[in-house]
Parts: C-alpha cells; sequence; structure tokens
C-alpha cells in the first residue's frame, strides 16, 4: 500500500466517523472510522521511514587521474 492508499483510509475513516450519522446492527461505524484512520497513520509512518532510507545520497567523488611517466633514460 503506497501513500495514496494510506491517505484514501484516513480519508474514508474520517468520514466514517465524523460525517454520517447510519447504524448498522452488530457494526460500530465510529470505531471502525477510527480504525481505518489508526491504519492510514501506521501507513504513512512506515511508508515515509522507508522512503527516508532509500533516499541516502552519496556525494560524488572526483575521478581519479592516474599520469604514467615513463623515463626511457636518454
Amino acid at each position: 500500500m503506497g501513500l495514496g492508499g494510506c491517505i484514501i483510509l484516513i480519508a474514508v475513516g474520517a468520514i466514517l466517523t465524523f460525517a454520517t450519522d447510519w447504524e448498522l446492527d452488530g457494526i460500530n461505524l465510529d470505531l471502525v472510522g477510527l480504525i481505518m484512520m489508526a491504519v492510514g497513520l501506521i501507513g504513512v509512518a512506515t511508508f515515509t521511514s522507508i522512503a527516508r532510507r532509500r533516499r541516502v545520497v552519496v556525494p560524488p567523488t572526483a575521478p581519479t587521474v592516474v599520469e604514467e611517466r615513463r623515463d626511457h633514460g636518454y
């Protein structure tokens, strides 16, 4: 699940928790929404920590120039 999926989970969870007043027998939609938001936040935290590790930049090194001197004794 990428960053977009995590954000969608947070948005759908917030809609279920705060913007609906539906009632289903045996299902508490407020709790389902809170769980979805928590899973989305955990996903965002995991995704950003993994992305931070992948973006380690190694500074470029200058190319090594090797000169050969040939002394033939003339």
